[in-house]
């Protein structure tokens, strides 16, 4: 081989590990929803996250071996935002569900808890047609909690739908509405704060499952990330079966979490 084909193949293998590095240091952007939705995640005023959640991310980020990101975006954006390859992966309390489904593509539920009910301890709650029937209920925009009142509730009661769940709770503990619905864990932790505490609220218990409810919560990716979908399965499949995520589901909630296999 000449020196002119020698030099030419020197630069053509340094081009290649150079596309293989920038590969290998790509930063994998995880979206959280800007609003506070403890436990499961809330930014602290240094910029830095906390709660389940963003504990889990770093984990599965861990075990992928990869370069990660969590960055800030509106909950009601959030399915736009992956679309737009604004970000890469969502995990942040989304419902795997087959309306979704038709937008994007999920991962293996990360974790699995039922809808539930808060409301006045003085307050009588039946999740029925007639249970509530004329109740003003609060629920939490582009949740699976609003496509099931939506679907069965919203022409027999006064179904108000709030931008964050912050919100709703306010108006819960200000007695502008009669009950919120809303995850189970949240409602859980919800009730034990001072201000829901202090104005009587309390837990009414869980919601009969509904197909609207979908199958668990799953991180969302765009449809054509097979590759990084089949990372993410086998991350969160060794998570799920570690000491690691029990302690995380019982720091943050008291019990397990962790989807039925």
């Amino acid at each position: 081989m000449n020196k002119k084909g020698l030099c030419n193949l020197m630069v053509g293998a340094a081009m290649l590990m150079a596309g293989v590095a920038s590969a290998q240091a790509e930063t994998i952007r995880f979206a959280l929803a800007a609003e506070p939705y403890p436990p499961f995640s809330q930014k602290q005023p240094d910029g830095s996250w906390v709660g389940f959640e963003p504990d889990l991310i770093h984990k599965v980020c861990a075990e992928m071996k990869a370069t990660c990101e969590i960055d800030e975006v509106a909950w009601d954006g959030i399915i736009p935002a992956l679309l737009a390859k604004k970000i890469d992966v969502i995990f942040n309390s989304l419902s795997i569900t087959d309306e979704r489904e038709k937008q994007i593509a999920f991962s293996r539920p990360y974790y699995d808890t039922p809808v539930a009910v808060a409301a006045p301890q003085a307050t009588d709650v039946q999740i029925s047609p007639e249970g509530l029937k004329g109740k003003t209920i609060g629920v939490q925009i582009s949740t699976v909690s609003a496509n099931y009142l939506k679907q069965y509730y919203e022409k027999i009661a006064d179904v108000r739908y709030y931008d964050t769940q912050d919100s709703v709770n306010a108006d819960l503990v200000a007695g502008r509405i009669d009950l919120m619905m809303a995850d189970g864990i949240a409602v859980a932790s919800f009730v034990k704060s001072p201000d829901a505490q202090a104005a009587g609220i309390v837990n009414k218990g869980e919601v009969k499952y509904d197909p609207l409810f979908g199958r668990g919560v799953g991180a969302g990716l765009r449809k054509g990330d097979t590759e990084l979908k089949a990372k993410m399965d086998e991350a969160i499949g060794k998570l799920l079966a570690s000491d690691d995520y029990k302690a995380l589901s019982d720091k943050y909630f008291g019990m397990s979490v962790a989807p039925k296999q």
